[in-house]
């Protein structure tokens, strides 16, 4: 039977930080903006006067969505969900981004940090969520970090979630550090080539994996507060993608070896051909010059068979090729995973 760590009663970390901290983590978030170094592409760009490759410049965020929000896991939503914000634009380019209409654009409702740390406190007061969740926030820590300590003064009273990809600079997690409960982060991917072609960053797993590091360092493994809810620490998912299992593998053992073995994981069955995957690919004049139909007449484009972009990941993963990575992170010890619910409640 697994053993469920349980954290009875505790304050939320942000509740501790005195004022003489908050004004330098505010000093310190605003000269992260003039010299944009946030996310391991490190533009250097100031943001007041333009964007970087997030796509947003300012010191103010653009939100897509913002409400209590039940796709998450059972310790996060709980009964009456996690109070998430979207935020628009990112850092990376996942080709199969599920939220690629939010993530890709900087379309949205622009708010300051102020405006955001008041939907703050309205997610808590009406909407009687039991986080507040911000995803895709690796581009606008500065921002959030202004918005939580708002909204502290505002009388916010729940745990913080950091919901990320996980390419983050090592900078960006410093200021964060006090501020946040719990990290939701992604490990996406393990090679190389595999990152460059699907993530548009060769990088990515040198910087995910100093950054979960530095996660545990500051919460720990994840702990839960009496009623099954996610209070502090980090919970680490990995979605199985068709035909990388093997790079699944390589990512839980990684996380049983060099992290912890008591890592909550999460690994997720759920992808679906999104985004760019499986559009048709733009098809050149030249390429079809060649074929021609048997009257003799040039072969129109219509007639030519189509190629589609990243085929090899265009399908549903299969449950096996789940089930690997599910037996490759209990033999390399892993024991924590998030299990879907079996009846009408949310596991604990």
């Amino acid at each position: 039977m697994a053993i469920t760590v349980i954290l009875a009663t505790r304050r939320e970390c942000y509740a501790t930080i005195d004022p003489v901290t908050a004004s330098r983590k505010r000093s310190t978030a605003y000269a992260h903006l003039r010299n944009c170094n946030l996310c391991p592409r490190r533009c250097g760009v100031n943001r007041f006067e333009r964007a970087g490759a997030c796509l947003i410049e300012g010191n103010q965020v653009k939100v897509g969505t913002i409400a209590p929000h039940f796709g998450e896991e059972p310790c996060i939503q709980g009964h009456h969900g996690s109070g998430s914000v979207f935020f628009s634009g990112c850092n990376l380019r996942c080709v199969f981004c599920q939220n690629h209409d939010i993530a890709h654009t900087a379309a949205g409702q622009e708010l300051s940090p102020e405006k955001l740390a008041e939907w703050m406190i309205k997610l808590q007061d009406l909407g009687g969520v039991h986080n507040i969740n911000f995803v895709t926030p690796e581009h606008v820590v500065p921002q959030v970090v202004l918005a939580i300590l708002a909204a502290k003064d505002m009388g916010l009273k729940v745990h913080i979630v950091y919901n990320t990809s996980s390419y983050d600079s090592l900078e960006s997690l410093e200021l964060l550090e006090g501020l946040v409960d719990v990290y939701l982060s992604d490990f996406k991917v393990w090679n190389e080539a595999t990152a460059k072609r699907l993530l548009k960053a060769g990088d990515y797993r040198e910087h995910a994996a100093s950054a979960i590091k530095k996660m545990l360092d500051q919460v720990g493994d994840l702990c839960f507060t009496p009623n099954g809810l996610a209070a502090k620490g980090v919970l680490v998912r990995h979605l199985v993608m068709p035909g990388l299992e093997a790079e699944g593998k390589q990512i839980v053992r990684w996380l049983a070896d060099e992290v912890s073995r008591d890592t909550v994981v999460h690994i997720m069955e759920q992808y679906f051909p999104r985004a760019h995957v499986g559009k048709e690919k733009r098809q050149r004049t030249q390429d079809n010059q060649d074929i021609v139909e048997p009257s003799g007449i040039q072969a129109s484009t219509a007639a030519v068979k189509k190629e589609v972009r990243y085929h090899e990941i265009n399908r549903p993963v299969k449950e096996n090729e789940v089930e690997s990575v599910r037996r490759a992170a209990e033999d390399a010890g892993l024991w924590r995973f998030v299990e879907p619910a079996r009846h009408g409640e949310f596991n604990i």
